[in-house]
């Protein structure tokens, strides 16, 4: 999870998002985006063969058409079982949840005009982890709370209360990213004290290793839930790629261009905030991949929203699938929290983002 960045001003910024409030890629989307999705149906059938189990790309893709009615079951029960019950769903989550980051962290950075902005700014990620340890550890609910319901609500009450700071103090930008800082560190202080005070050992390892991204626990429920919301969630943002383009020249630009900027600002977020508090709900707080992603779309197909939202989400798609494959292999059998993984490598990502853009300029 990341801290809040620097409140942005309204003025055009150089920085990541330099060049231009609308800056033109190195590459044009006519290939590129077909090229990006066989890239990531190539990546979940690799992804699913690499494991203990001896598996091959041809027994993925037998497994399933036979589940999809498309031919014959090939493999053994056993076989079967590990292809479509654990590692598929498994593959399939980790390429939702870094689209759905990725896309949420593009619309972020461009709504609040603030280059180190990331789906976590608004606080739902220390939200979720309010209501996930408040179920595993206080016990709240009383068994009839899963982990991921309990997450969902804390990531609704923590968006719900800085829309109403946000409100009281002004609604401006500037208060929306302050308010985020507020409810972050509440929800980050509530966490700390209730696993400090009231946890024991086994359970505090085990909420833990949630808090810092896991999608060991994915299940097809996660898969179709979580997909259904990045799909109606990138199709909002999509809906509004002209008015993200006319917020990358400021706000009052945009409004004199016909943008109702408040009633704007308040759908982008909400969408924004329940697609991150459903994806952090099912797999944690995957760091990084909302705040680095959206930079490396920029480059390669510039800032135009109607181009980079798709490009943006087949990136992270990518990158967490293979992210999630390195964590859950590079130890064996031991697993590595996938937002380890995401920061180890996102860190020295951004800094090569910096230093090209510092370069550049």
């Amino acid at each position: 999870m990341t801290s809040a960045a620097p409140v942005a001003r309204d003025e055009p910024r150089r920085g990541p998002l330099r060049g231009g409030p609308l800056r033109r890629g190195l590459l044009r989307p006519g290939l590129l985006w077909p090229a990006g999705a066989a890239a990531l149906v190539l990546s979940v059938a690799a992804s699913v063969t690499i494991g203990p189990a001896d598996i091959s790309v041809p027994d993925v893709w037998s497994a399933v058409a036979a589940h999809l009615g498309w031919g014959e079951e090939r493999l053994t029960p056993i076989r079967d079982g590990i292809v479509w019950n654990l590692r598929m769903p498994r593959t399939l989550l980790a390429a939702v949840c870094g689209a759905g980051l990725a896309v949420c962290g593009a619309v972020m950075q461009s709504l609040l005009r603030n280059p180190l902005a990331d789906p976590f700014v608004l606080g739902v990620s220390s939200g979720a982890s309010t209501g996930a340890v408040a179920v595993v550890v206080l016990g709240v609910g009383g068994g009839a709370l899963s982990i991921s319901a309990g997450a969902f609500v804390g990531a609704l009450c923590s968006f719900a209360l800085v829309l109403l700071l946000s409100h009281t103090l002004g609604g401006s930008t500037d208060r929306v990213v302050l308010s985020g800082v507020a409810a972050m560190q509440l929800f980050s202080a509530l966490t700390s004290f209730v696993i400090l005070t009231a946890g024991d050992a086994e359970t505090t390892r085990g909420v833990l290793f949630w808090l810092l991204g896991s999608l060991s626990g994915a299940g097809w429920t996660d898969v179709w839930m979580c997909g259904a919301v990045l799909a109606l969630g990138l199709l909002i943002c999509l809906g509004h790629a002209r008015t993200l383009d006319a917020f990358a020249f400021g706000q009052e630009a945009a409004a004199t261009l016909g943008v109702r900027v408040a009633r704007t600002r308040l759908v982008l977020l909400c969408v924004t905030a329940l697609l991150t508090a459903a994806l952090v709900s099912s797999a944690g707080a995957i760091g990084f991949v909302g705040l680095v992603l959206p930079h490396a779309a920029r480059a390669i197909v510039g800032s135009g929203h109607a181009r980079l939202l798709p490009v943006t989400a087949l990136t992270g798609a990518v990158f967490l699938v293979w992210v999630d494959t390195l964590a859950r292999t590079a130890l064996d059998p031991q697993e590595v929290p996938v937002g380890v993984v995401t920061s180890l490598i996102g860190v020295p990502a951004f800094v090569a983002v910096l230093y090209r853009t510092r370069r550049v300029s």
